[in-house]
């Protein structure tokens, strides 16, 4: 259903004012990143452009190829990844790829690795179980990065497989999604960064694959940006996108695959609306974990009600992550408007201060909107799509993807249910079925205990157990540290290792 928007307009040029330089300090501080200039920027559409760029780039590759993503399917696409990274391998490249544990399961076996390594791969799987860590895996990598070269690099929301390209013989759409390509001085963080949680899963990279301190890439434009490589418990997307809601005048776009905003972020937008500022949300509307959807239209009415426009696209899914601000900020990555995302995940994503990119971004945010649907408050206060009949069926190709759902749903859930048990704020009819969710999950957990008391009382030991020896393998670790072998050579040698993550 198209949306009729006025022609946008840029906002003028000023000098660098005291406010905007408390901005930018702001920004750093709260980032835990700098103002890198001298970068450019290629904005990159869903699977069509952004898989050819990769091939690109994989092709042209001479000394190193560094391949991170969530999710590596064993389809078609991901075989033909597969097979131009084994021939990388073989003609003497570097080539590195580290995928998730999680994002693994059901989509790609030992069979489809082992093809890998054989072929001269380094492949490393992140934080799979551990007996030494009951819920540490609960942690992710949730980043999609790739460098070649210490030159090139691509920050992306796209995993890869079958589901982001479509299947056009089906009649199947791709699935929505964004990435970049950047080059210049901005290229090491996000190799530093992919060295970081390398060395987090075996030996380092060695330090002759890495660009020495200082010695970045020339200017290759003139896009100054951020790199933000998050990591468990350091929350700089947060904060940035806290400040960001906070300080923009005009507008704030937000793009989200998983959105399950947090009560003061929520503030934050309802805020910013209420003070005048154009804000927008475009979500999914078949999203591939309907727990996920419930939660975030449970909080629509709030938000539409303080004046923030909603939006659910129309096609099979919508995974970007994007956002732009004021014509002026914009950011592209991996983090959802999440707390799994914000907290507890490694997540990568780059916020590019620069007109010429904000305006494009937003020319792509029009865009998608006129492919998606305004949700509106109905006389009965109830958020719903104004939908024609034809488009109510669930879109075709709205599969499974990359949600940690348990993670990302339960800090909401949780708050519904000590508010319906404790009275302490007005419930809306959209958190109905979240209520009566988590009533029938407890009812049965209760039956449980009635019937099988040793069922349940057997699982309860187990993970006690667990835990129990999580934290006397810990405290032995820390008592009687082991001391760490040289990891290479070069380090031996004196050569620099690799560079640390950026916070």
């Amino acid at each position: 259903m198209a949306v009729p928007e006025p022609p946008i307009i840029p906002v003028a040029s000023e000098p660098l004012s005291a406010v905007r330089v408390f901005a930018d300090q702001a920004f750093s501080r709260a980032a835990g990143a700098p103002l890198v200039p001298g970068n450019s920027v290629r904005l990159l559409r869903n699977a069509e452009e952004n898989y050819p760029a990769w091939k690109d780039a994989i092709r042209q590759a001479r000394r190193t190829v560094h391949f991170e993503s969530y999710i590596i399917h064993d389809d078609d696409i991901g075989r033909e990844f597969a097979t131009l990274l084994a021939e990388k391998a073989r003609e003497g490249v570097h080539v590195r790829v580290l995928y998730d544990w999680m994002g693994a399961i059901a989509r790609s076996g030992w069979t489809f690795w082992r093809l890998l390594r054989r072929a001269g791969v380094e492949v490393r799987c992140f934080n799979p179980p551990r007996v030494d860590s009951a819920f540490g895996w609960l942690s992710r990598d949730h980043r999609k990065t790739i460098v070649v070269d210490n030159q090139v690099a691509f920050v992306t929301g796209l995993c890869v497989g079958q589901h982001w390209a479509g299947d056009p013989k089906r009649r199947i759409a791709p699935w929505r999604d964004t990435g970049i390509a950047l080059e210049g001085p901005a290229v090491p963080q996000v190799e530093a960064a992919f060295a970081s949680i390398w060395a987090a899963c075996g030996p380092a990279i060695p330090g002759g694959d890495l660009l020495a301190v200082g010695a970045a890439p020339p200017a290759a434009g003139d896009v100054s940006l951020r790199i933000i490589a998050t990591q468990p418990g350091v929350a700089s997307t947060y904060r940035l996108d806290q400040l960001i809601a906070a300080v923009a005048r005009e507008s704030i776009w937000l793009t989200d695959a998983y959105f399950v905003g947090t009560s003061s972020y929520i503030q934050a937008l309802c805020a910013a609306a209420a003070d005048g500022v154009d804000v927008r949300l475009l979500l999914p509307r078949a999203g591939d974990v309907p727990f996920i959807r419930a939660i975030s239209r449970a909080g629509y009415r709030t938000l539409i009600e303080a004046g923030v426009r909603v939006f659910e696209w129309n096609g099979p899914m919508l995974h970007a992550k994007t956002a732009v601000a004021d014509a002026r900020w914009a950011r592209v990555g991996s983090t959802n408007l999440n707390i799994a995302s914000w907290v507890s995940n490694w997540e990568l994503d780059v916020i590019a201060e620069d007109e010429g990119f904000a305006s494009e971004m937003q020319s792509m945010y029009l865009d998608d909107l006129s492919h998606s649907t305004e949700i509106v408050l109905t006389p009965k206060r109830r958020a719903r799509p104004i939908v024609p009949r034809r488009m109510r069926a669930r879109p075709r190709g709205a599969a499974r993807g990359s949600a940690n759902w348990a993670a990302k749903g339960v800090l909401r859930v949780g708050k519904v249910v000590g508010a319906a048990v404790t009275s302490s704020r007005v419930l809306g009819p959209a958190e109905a079925s979240l209520m009566f969710s988590a009533g029938l999950t407890l009812a049965g957990f209760v039956a449980a205990a009635i019937l099988l008391p040793r069922l349940v009382a057997g699982f309860l030991a187990v993970v006690g157990a667990w835990v129990a020896l999580t934290l006397f393998v810990q405290a032995w670790r820390l008592r009687f540290p082991r001391k760490k072998p040289m990891e290479n050579s070069e380090s031996a040698e004196g050569k620099p290792p690799a560079p640390p993550e950026s916070p």
